[in-house]
């Protein structure tokens, strides 16, 4: 799974939009997490955005934000956390992407998570949008 991260991570640029989505426990935090060091110039502590909502990083791609949308009430809350201006210029991550709703960009790369058994993962990608590398990997 670091590996899948650290290749997709290696394509991505500001305004790339990355949905993960899968049950509790499947890897998505585990994804981001490790896609983010990947991109750090001296790798730092990733740790889950449950209860921030939001954290960012600078990297050598650029800024990523890592959204963990789990705890959100109410899609109206999004307009505090920057979300929408962050879709134009950093690479996002966002995990609970449905809670979104409407807000979602217009391109963007969904990343479904399977969990296969008890430590296996199926990784799905459903590009929308412009995503020509995908076929690549």
């Amino acid at each position: 799974m670091a590996a899948l991260a650290a290749r997709i991570g290696s394509y991505l640029r500001p305004g790339d939009c990355v949905l993960l989505e899968g049950p509790v426990g499947a890897g998505k935090s585990f994804f981001a997490r490790a896609l983010i060091q990947s991109a750090q110039t001296v790798p730092e502590d990733v740790p889950s955005p449950t209860f921030t909502l939001v954290q960012t990083y600078d990297t050598r791609l650029g800024e990523v934000w890592h959204a963990d949308l789990y705890r959100l009430g109410h899609v109206d809350e999004l307009a505090e956390l920057g979300l929408e201006e962050a879709f134009d210029g950093a690479i996002t991550l966002i995990e609970w992407p449905e809670r979104l709703g409407e807000v979602r960009p217009a391109r963007f790369l969904r990343l479904v998570i399977d969990i296969t058994g008890d430590d296996g993962r199926q990784v799905t990608l459903h590009p929308i949008g412009d995503w020509p590398w995908v076929e690549e990997l």
